[in-house]
């Protein structure tokens, strides 16, 4: 199902970092300011796009973005929870 262009950004104006294949969003990671932290809710990749790491590159997308604003992260949501545990370098931003 992919076409190997996938592209991940950071859009602040929407409290996401978004993955496209082309055009189509095909993946998400949400945040939301609360009491000065980026709180991530919610990582969403569609299916026929698991098993890529495109879950993980949201997160480090945000993780590199909070570290540019000097914004601490707390991973709400199960999938970015695990992926905090088994990346020890984003201790920084916890």
């Amino acid at each position: 199902m992919s076409s190997n262009e996938i592209t991940i950004k950071f859009e602040k104006e929407n409290n996401a970092s978004r993955a496209y294949d082309g055009d189509r969003q095909i993946g998400e990671c949400h945040f939301t300011l609360i009491e000065g932290r980026w709180v991530i809710s919610r990582t969403d990749v569609d299916l026929g796009y698991e098993g890529q790491g495109i879950g993980r590159k949201l997160i480090h997308c945000v993780v590199e973005n909070a570290r540019r604003e000097n914004i601490k992260i707390f991973p709400m949501c199960p999938y970015a929870k695990n992926v905090f545990l088994k990346t020890p370098e984003y201790e920084d931003v916890i």
